[in-house]
């Protein structure tokens, strides 16, 4: 089951408490917070993927010609108006607008 996050609402309707529930995909969500009684919104967070996937280990690989290769990867780049290289990978070596 999902872990959904969710914050309780000051009367000022300003963000308050943050908490965290277990809940089935169909449930509906919280309206109020299940031990205060104080109300409640859900909050969209970004879901945590495990591994070694950050923006800056992913620019890198994207920059690692040969490793681009080793996994499979065809790696172009603009070369001129319409004409791309190949600098890693399968296909024609130039791909033109042509």
């Amino acid at each position: 089951m999902p872990l959904y996050e969710y914050e309780t609402i000051n009367e000022d309707g300003s963000a308050g408490e943050r908490f965290e529930v277990v809940q089935s995909i169909k449930a509906e969500p919280l309206a109020v917070h299940p031990q205060t009684g104080q109300p409640v919104r859900r909050v969209i967070t970004a879901p945590y993927i495990p591994g070694d996937y950050s923006d800056t280990k992913m620019a890198a690989t994207a920059k690692d010609d040969k490793k681009l290769d080793r996994l499979g990867f065809t790696k172009y780049v603009k070369a001129g108006d319409g004409t791309y290289e190949k600098r890693a990978g399968k296909g024609p070596r130039v791909i033109t607008k042509e």
